[in-house]
């Protein structure tokens, strides 16, 4: 029992109640793992990953996972950390970013093993009668108590009514799956908490709450977050995957070793020695891009990326594939306008920004002079670079 706590515990936050969990471990019987996912966004990210991967840990202990698709509260919008409204997806985008999951998911968990559920299954079943007196069973001033809530009321900012219905209808997916246990990140406590308060209310044993950080994005001081443009999907390319590895720091590295790597915790933990005793962060950064690629694409296909990593930063060399863009301009243009034009920077003033900090190369050569003027002639090619891992080709 004991190494499976500590196992089960690794990366945890919380518990709640750990005693709970510990009875429940106790019975005869594989536990219902339930943990939900709202599909606002067709593509899973390592932030995800890092409750998948405790899933994975409960499947290797014999219990049963139910990965549950949110597609009926998906249409409200989850309002947590959120200081305005939400708008509700449709059905039709609720259904498209669904769809994905499975053969997403099916690259960290086991598919024979996990079950999946949709609760518009249970939901979209509930008439007008129902959802009256399932919301009488909560006081507005316990929906207060969420913080984002709490905030926005204070704020004099509007709360629509269905925002309300949200972490109910979540906590009631406890109740029609009958969990045991509830992952989720601790952004997601009040939403969980519900979950045993409402298991209470129907006359089930409550769920055991399990919360996971939150894994901090590239950019080291945000959740990592497709809207904030700091994520590592886990879909994209090898040679993606292994750049955005390599350009975390070596204090952020740690976390991802704990919260998305597999390794066991003994080994990371001598990793972390040889680190202080003089071994270089870099070489470690690469085992854990080498370990994320193999997971998601192939073995081969992280030598590879390791390669061409080698050979772009090590060597200075350019990728061998890279986009290519054809202009078509007589005059000669400023730098900054053409990174803007090719789409390597969002605006004129970035690209002078990206310039000032040593961030643009051309033809593998520095950008220093932020008042360059480009002239090509015809079918001349030139080579764009921003920062480490964008490139572009640009022909007239």
């Amino acid at each position: 029992m004991h190494d499976i706590l500590d196992l089960i515990k690794r990366g945890v936050d919380e518990i709640i109640p750990e005693s709970a969990l510990i009875e429940k471990l106790k019975k005869n019987r594989p536990l219902r793992i339930k943990a939900g996912f709202d599909p606002s966004a067709p593509d899973l990210h390592l932030g995800h990953t890092v409750l998948l991967n405790k899933l994975r840990q409960f499947q290797e202990l014999g219990h049963e996972v139910l990965f549950l698709i949110g597609d009926f509260t998906g249409m409200i919008g989850d309002p947590t950390g959120k200081n305005i409204t939400r708008k509700p997806l449709t059905p039709e985008e609720v259904a498209a970013n669904a769809e994905t999951y499975a053969h997403q998911v099916a690259k960290i968990l086991d598919p024979q093993k996990t079950q999946v559920l949709f609760n518009s299954k249970w939901l979209g079943a509930m008439d007008a009668a129902a959802l009256i007196k399932l919301a009488a069973t909560v006081t507005v001033a316990r929906m207060l108590e969420r913080d984002d809530f709490a905030k926005r009321y204070q704020q004099q900012q509007p709360i629509a009514i269905h925002e309300f219905l949200y972490p109910l209808l979540q906590g009631y997916d406890s109740v029609a799956m009958q969990a045991d246990i509830e992952l989720g990140g601790t952004d997601q406590k009040f939403n969980l908490l519900m979950g045993r308060e409402l298991q209470r209310h129907f006359g089930q044993e409550e769920q055991v709450i399990i919360t996971l950080p939150l894994l901090v994005g590239l950019d080291g001081a945000n959740k990592m977050s497709k809207s904030l443009g700091n994520y590592i999907g886990i879909t994209e390319a090898p040679t993606e995957i292994f750049g955005k590895i390599m350009s975390i720091s070596d204090s952020l590295m740690w976390d991802y070793f704990t919260l998305v790597s597999l390794r066991p915790t003994a080994e990371i933990k001598k990793l972390q020695q040889e680190v202080l005793s003089g071994r270089n962060p870099r070489d470690v950064k690469i085992e854990l891009a080498e370990e994320l690629i193999t997971r998601f694409h192939s073995k081969a296909a992280a030598t590879a990326a390791h390669e061409d990593f080698v050979k772009r930063f090590s060597k200075n060399e350019l990728p061998e594939a890279m986009p290519e863009i054809s202009i078509n301009f007589a005059t000669p243009i400023g730098i900054a306008q053409l990174l803007k034009d090719t789409g390597l920077v969002a605006s004129t003033s970035e690209g002078l920004r990206m310039i000032d900090q040593d961030g643009v190369k051309l033809n593998g050569e520095k950008v220093s002079d932020r008042n360059l003027k480009i002239k090509l002639k015809a079918n001349e090619t030139i080579v764009l670079q921003v920062g480490k891992r964008k490139f572009i080709k640009v022909k007239v």
